[in-house]
């Protein structure tokens, strides 16, 4: 009888398109009973043999005779699976879906920080190399030099960094040979599990009054002991801090065995210093009362479901999110809620744990990555039942998922800009299908695609028309900066926004001035020669920031000092034009001088806690007037702002993108219903130059209906989503003619596959290539390629680009292009 083998297939830890692939490890005798599916593992991989980790997604059996022989993995890096099944089919789809690589969909599941890498560590052994080594070989003397210098051992990483020589690598061998040095390999990830040390007394009740006797010298060890007599057990650096005793006392204690320190898990907590008061359940009115009773019908029935809720803002969604999150609680099962921006995250945990107390972890990029790591393990062990948090927050590896709240679910950050390219809607309905779960999208401007389903019956549909408080919507006034200009207003307000600041601030009512563009100053230019100071790097202009005095791109990060005279001309009077966040701060601080003004956008919260404390600050009324970009235009709820301006209600409206309308609906619209929501009547002052556009008009009305049908008519006509299926294919290289030949040969081909299975009319399935929209990011030119399922298949279109771009990427782009797919983009940028 043959004898069976057991082979692990495991995807390795490496972003090598070659290496997107299963391989297969045979699993040793004495590791039979441990591997398991999900488990990391190390294994060798390559002619060096070289250590990398592994997931094992698959075991399967084999007989004896192998077509090859199979390399032995090397151990498991944990006791447990780090990768439960569903997480496992999770995936693969998200692989299938996204045309993505395994190891990309295997990094959105786990915490950053935790993957094990293998480092090199180099030694020194010989002490008195520099009796062998001859002064003449300047490579091994600096080499030797140097590692000394790091106290004889160094990783391989930092000696590169250190070390001007070009063949490092020749001298590392030479030193091997020569027994200078040892080479070690040590594996280890970013992130650890934290621990604190606690110290206990180790002796008996009767013993205690003797030993402090016999300490009658050594009057620190005496507190020690008292102190430890009296509070059982603490911390070291309690004890420390509250004796002011240093730790040799406790050391010779330790010694003597009358003392003993234990290591206990400490998890970091983002939110350990923050009280939260309590929120009390609110009485919901009759739309709220109803949509909480059709879905929580469905969360008892166990249905697996998609809903929409359509409501204006202010119309009380948040509580309906909390009353549902009750039921999914009552039911033992766990829910994740989903918001689109860091900075409305306090808020929403704020009301979380104003309701249901301790039982929440809280997920996104603003947390370090040891608290990510520990928020992510409290949810592994099963110690929460509720996870908040930005668009990562949806693989939260949850083993009895009960709901999924997408708030804001139009918003474009629910979609990742890395690969995977996913979308939360997207993932959230998947584990919807896979785990019983139900999914509640809510928003005041949903999405076309979202609400043309809801409109087909595949999502079902409530609309809230009223505002919780019973509150009014805010009157919008749209000022036409055209006529401000005509009538001798150069200024960025117009008069009457001007007014009405001036009438909130006597009145002590809060303001908030929106504009999504930040920076001090759009570009720079010169008035003589028309010069405009662009990144050298990328197809853009700079933005000057006056608070770090200089110019910077919002795309590769480039920063450059401000010309004093024209770059092109000499010309010395180059000026500013355009506005920024910086320059309305500037300006309303000249017009407003006795305000409290602050400013909330990417450059005045990049410190940790910066978005926390801006909002504590403007809840608690210090601040005046809030400045900000679409950072302020959702979801925050201050019952004193009664004024809100919206200064360039254009910004958006005039990008080359078919989704420029929406945006524009979406955000005059959102910005707007910031502004009364308490008892006072709010107003909103929208300044544009296009107050006839049908996203404006509607926007000021609060019309949404009306938008959606103007809009989806025009979708329509010129074939974009939700009447088709978009792929974007993307092109980057720092030779123009490369990439242009490579992108012209990908559509040809794109063209002659469809042809070969009978779709002769493509020319409004394949658009392009054409330069992108910015047609050089980080000296690398860019085309893209827009593929539409109109008429066609949307899986051929997938399976095509799949052949292409992935399975046979080498012999059709050459490694020098760097190729993106994006599933159903966004931007097309």
């Amino acid at each position: 009888m043959k004898e069976k083998k057991y082979v692990a297939q495991v995807i390795v830890n490496h972003t090598s398109l070659q290496m997107d692939k299963i391989f297969d490890y045979k699993i040793p005798e004495h590791l039979l009973e441990i591997i398991k599916e999900g488990m990391r593992v190390m294994v060798p991989f390559g002619m060096g043999n070289k250590k990398l980790e592994a997931y094992v997604l698959n075991i399967k059996t084999a007989e004896e005779e192998l077509q090859y022989p199979l390399k032995e993995l090397l151990y498991p890096i944990e006791d447990e699976p780090i990768l439960n099944k569903k997480q496992i089919k999770l995936i693969v789809w998200l692989k299938n879906k996204y045309l993505c690589k395994y190891i990309d969909a295997i990094h959105c599941i786990l915490p950053a920080g935790i993957v094990n890498i293998e480092k090199k560590i180099v030694h020194l052994i010989e002490e008195d190399w520099k009796k062998s080594i001859s002064s003449n070989a300047k490579n091994q003397v600096e080499f030797l030099d140097t590692l000394e210098s790091l106290g004889g051992k160094s990783t391989l990483d930092k000696l590169y960094s250190r070390l001007s020589i070009k063949n490092l690598s020749t001298v590392l061998k030479l030193m091997e040979e020569k027994n200078m040095i040892k080479i070690d390999y040590e594996v280890s990830s970013r992130v650890k599990i934290q621990t604190q040390q606690y110290a206990k007394l180790n002796l008996k009740e009767t013993e205690i009054e003797n030993i402090i006797n016999s300490l009658k010298n050594a009057k620190r060890q005496q507190e020690i002991i008292l102190f430890l007599k009296q509070h059982k057990m603490c911390t070291v650096k309690e004890l420390m801090d509250q004796l002011k005793v240093t730790r040799a006392p406790l050391n010779t204690l330790v010694e003597k065995g009358y003392v003993v320190i234990i290591e206990k898990e400490y998890k970091r907590d983002p939110y350990k210093n923050v009280a939260f008061e309590n929120l009390p359940k609110m009485a919901a009115n009759l739309e709220q009362n109803k949509v909480i009773q059709e879905i929580t019908a469905d969360i008892h029935q166990e249905k697996t479901k998609t809903f929409l809720i359509h409501g204006i803002t202010g119309s009380g969604k948040t509580e309906i999110y909390l009353q549902l999150m009750e039921e999914v609680l009552k039911k033992g099962k766990q829910g994740i809620i989903l918001v689109p921006e860091i900075a409305l995250t306090p808020q929403t945990v704020e009301r979380f744990y104003g309701r249901f107390g301790d039982g929440i972890a809280v997920l996104h990029s603003n947390l370090s990555e040891g608290e990510r790591f520990d928020e992510w393990r409290k949810i592994i062990e099963e110690k929460v039942n509720i996870v908040i948090g930005a668009r990562s927050a949806i693989f939260a590896p949850f083993k009895n998922l009960g709901m999924i709240i997408i708030d804001e679910e139009h918003e474009h950050t629910y979609k990742s800009e890395t690969n995977p390219k996913y979308h939360a809607v997207e993932v959230a309905n998947y584990r919807s299908r896979e785990e019983d779960a139900i999914v509640v999208l809510g928003s005041a401007t949903p999405s076309m695609e979202s609400y043309y389903k809801a409109s087909k019956g595949e999502f079902s549909l409530f609309t809230l028309t009223k505002r919780a408080t019973n509150a009014l919507l805010p009157e919008v006034e749209v000022i036409d900066m055209k006529n401000e200009l005509d009538e001798g207003n150069k200024g960025i307000l117009s008069r009457r926004l001007y007014f009405l600041i001036q009438e909130n601030l006597k009145n002590k009512k809060q303001t908030i001035l929106f504009l999504n563009r930040r920076g001090y100053a759009t570009f720079i230019s010169c008035p003589q020669c028309g010069y405009v100071v662009k990144c050298r790097r990328c197809d853009i202009t700079m933005t000057y920031h006056k608070t770090m005095k200089n110019l910077q791109c919002h795309y590769c990060g480039e920063k450059e000092d401000i010309p004093k005279v024209c770059p092109s001309c000499s010309d010395p009077e180059i000026n500013y034009f355009g506005v920024g966040t910086q320059k309305i701060e500037s300006l309303i601080a000249s017009y407003f001088p006795e305000a409290v003004i602050s400013r909330m956008d990417m450059d005045s919260t990049s410190v940790k806690g910066s978005h926390q404390r801006i909002l504590e600050d403007f809840k608690k009324e210090k601040i005046d007037i809030l400045i900000g970009t679409q950072m302020i235009s959702k979801g925050l709820d201050f019952p004193n702002v009664t004024l809100v301006g919206i200064i360039a209600a254009d910004a958006t409206l005039n990008l080359p993108d078919f989704r420029a309308s929406e945006r524009t609906f979406q955000l005059v619209t959102q910005v707007a219903g910031r502004a009364g929501r308490g008892l006072e009547e709010g107003r909103v002052v929208l300044q544009t130059h296009s107050p006839e556009h049908y996203s404006i008009f509607t926007a000021s009305k609060h019309d949404y209906n009306s938008f959606y049908k103007e809009e989806l008519n025009l979708r329509k006509e010129f074939l974009y989503p939700p009447f088709v299926q978009l792929i974007h294919i993307s092109f980057s290289s720092k030779n123009l003619d490369e990439v242009y030949t490579i992108s012209q040969k990908i559509t040809n081909n794109i063209k002659y596959i469809l042809k070969a299975k009978g779709y002769t009319e493509y020319d409004e399935v394949v658009l392009g290539p054409n330069p992108a929209m910015i047609a050089k990011i980080k000296e690398k030119y860019r085309y893209q390629i827009l593929l539409k399922d109109h008429g066609v298949p949307y899986t051929l279109l997938k399976s095509i680009v799949k052949y292409l771009l992935i399975d046979h990427r080498q012999k059709f782009v050459s490694s020098k292009v760097t190729v993106g797919i994006d599933i159903d983009p966004l931007y097309i940028m």
